[in-house]
């Protein structure tokens, strides 16, 4: 009779190892959004931008982006500088290529007659390929 048998069938053995293609999974995803958002980050300079339907990207191979914030302030990529100092970086920069396109980034509050300072400036030290940065589509 069977009554009484005390032999038991051990069941499956747990899993001890870890499934490694999940974490891969999420880790290549994660990998993808900071591809994606590096580029976005680059330009930390919040300005108020005009708006115009004309406004299309530039394919410039070498360019300059330049800035004026609200206050009137001078920037060269993120960087703060005097009218001494821009003069001087833009005319190094027109003797290693006087082809370089300067982007120009302007809010739409400075007056008119800094971004004239500006455009002089850049003028003065040999860049005449200037190109107004907007946003696109009119509000």
């Amino acid at each position: 009779m069977a009554f009484g048998r005390l032999e038991r069938t051990p069941g499956p053995r747990p899993m001890s190892d870890i499934n490694m293609t999940p974490l891969i999974d999420v880790m290549l995803v994660l990998l993808v959004i900071f591809i994606i958002t590096a580029p976005l980050l680059t330009s930390s300079l919040k300005l108020d931008l005009p708006r115009s339907d004309a406004a299309q990207p530039s394919e410039a191979p070498q360019f300059l982006a330049v800035a004026i914030d609200p206050q009137g302030r001078f920037y060269v990529g993120n960087e703060t500088v005097d009218a001494a100092v821009f003069g001087k970086r833009m005319a190094d920069a027109a003797r290693q290529n006087p082809q370089t396109e300067v982007q120009l980034r302007a809010d739409k509050t400075v007056p008119y007659g800094r971004v004239a300072e500006l455009i002089g400036l850049l003028q003065g030290a040999g860049l005449t390929r200037i190109g107004f940065v907007a946003e696109t589509g009119v509000k």
